[in-house]
């Protein structure tokens, strides 16, 4: 094991670096003096490394970007009924499966709320404008817990 002493000044009095046979790697070994200054130049990239505790500093705030303010994308998803998109595989000949969504048939529509006195438009399933012909849209929504109020 070659040991090579430093020679930079008294900062690096008595620190050795040392290039292990089998890996090929160099380790800076230092004696009593150097830990007593508290800190050490390293020799091979010429910096300067402290042994003194780093400040842990918080991130500054980032204040976000001035945005307009975006209305909600609906999804594809039935309120009343929580129906929504499947995901299927087409199938071809050659059996190569190639995944694809089936989605639900929303349509918008205007309906009659006899509670409210006023129409309510929603985008519905074709199943659940049909439970609401059926049971009524005041018990639907009831079931499903949505507030028409807000619609």
């Amino acid at each position: 094991m070659a040991t090579i002493t430093a020679t930079l000044g008294p900062m690096m009095m008595g620190v050795s670096v040392s290039k292990s046979q089998n890996n090929g790697r160099l380790s800076l070994k230092t004696s009593n003096t150097c830990s007593e200054i508290g800190s050490v130049a390293s020799q091979l990239s010429g910096m300067k490394i402290s042994t003194a505790r780093f400040q842990i500093r918080a991130p500054a705030p980032v204040s976000a970007p001035l945005r307009p303010a975006l209305q909600p994308v609906a999804r594809r998803v039935c309120p009343l009924t929580g129906k929504k998109s499947n995901k299927a595989n087409l199938v071809s000949h050659s059996n190569h499966r190639t995944i694809k969504r089936q989605f639900v048939n929303l349509q918008y529509k205007r309906i009659w709320w006899e509670a409210g006195k006023r129409f309510v438009k929603l985008r519905l399933s074709t199943k659940a404008i049909k439970t609401i012909e059926k049971n009524g849209l005041d018990a639907v929504a009831k079931k499903a817990g949505v507030d028409l109020r807000k619609k």
